[in-house]
């Protein structure tokens, strides 16, 4: 007998080939019911293979998935309809208009003139309004995205999964998506977020998988992430375009128009150390900046 509560998504030990090919080795992880939940990684990490098994665009080599506790091979009609999933490519049927490809897309799920106030709320709320009538082929790419966006969600399924979904657009859509998505998340969806703008992960997300080679790399809180590796980085840049002295270039993380970003462990580089040394050497400073480490920084720490 299933739990009463199941989570919003259980990938137990999932490995998926394609020939000698390992996209995914043996992932296990789960998300809570009401999680924004972030799964992030390089290109070919296996992102996207794992994304179209839990979606049942492709069937996993071993291994099992549920969507809140229907398993998505065997349950699979369940499984679909609680899922939605804004995929990366634009998609779209080019002989419909907007309203009426949501009204389609909502049958498809036994849905009928119930959602068409959902519908309705939705174009608003992306800013589509103006557009209900116009044919797919004739809107612009970000407005597609919108149509993408609503797509997944007309048949309000409990869990959402937004796979790059702000890829290539513009700033205005970035805002409408992430607050439309806010008053979703607050009203109980679950929400599974990947995306290469590690910004918006950081933001949004409480918990984040990191997945790199097939592998999940870590799987932590979001402050747990960030306080991983004790590191800083202090920014400086010399009068009279002075140089950095030997000691300290091992320490150098970025260089770039004469502003210079030194990675510090914050034991063994005590920054009243590293101004010790520049004195040392002579040098006047112009400016200096220290920040503390962010997602970026941690995702290029665990996948080199």
């Amino acid at each position: 007998m299933s739990a009463p509560f199941p989570p919003a998504l259980v990938i137990d030990e999932v490995r998926k080939s394609y020939g000698s090919l390992q996209a995914l080795k043996g992932v296990s992880f789960q998300i809570e019911r009401g999680e924004f939940f972030g799964l992030l990684g390089p290109n070919g990490a296996g992102k996207s293979t794992l994304i179209s098994i839990i979606a049942g665009l492709s069937r996993a080599t071993s291994g099992k998935v549920a969507v809140l506790g229907h398993d998505t091979v065997s349950d699979f009609r369940l499984a679909r309809r609680k899922l939605g999933v804004v995929p990366q490519e634009l998609v779209f049927d080019p002989f419909f208009n907007v309203v009426d490809m949501l009204r389609i897309q909502a049958g498809y799920y036994g849905c009928g003139e119930e959602v068409w106030p959902w519908i309705d709320e939705m174009l608003e709320r992306l800013d589509l309004k103006a557009k209900r009538s116009v044919s797919m082929r004739a809107l612009s790419g970000g407005m597609k995205r919108r149509v993408l966006i609503a797509q997944a969600l007309v048949h309000k399924p409990p869990v959402v999964i937004l796979d790059e979904p702000t890829a290539g657009v513009d700033v205005e859509l970035r805002r409408t998506l992430w607050s439309f998505m806010r008053d979703l998340h607050s009203q109980g969806t679950t929400v599974v977020l990947t995306t290469h703008y590690l910004e918006e992960a950081q933001e949004m997300c409480s918990r984040i998988a990191i997945l790199d080679k097939g592998e999940i790399k870590a799987l932590e809180t979001t402050p747990q992430l960030l306080a991983r590796h004790p590191f800083r980085f202090l920014r400086l840049k010399f009068a009279n375009g002075g140089s950095l002295p030997d000691s300290l270039r091992s320490l150098v993380a970025s260089e770039n128009n004469g502003v210079i970003e030194l990675k510090l462990d914050t034991q063994a580089n005590p920054i009243a150390a590293v101004f010790d040394a520049l004195r040392a050497a002579g040098l006047a400073i112009e400016d200096v900046h220290t920040r503390e480490p962010d997602l970026e920084d941690i995702f290029l720490e665990l996948t080199k």
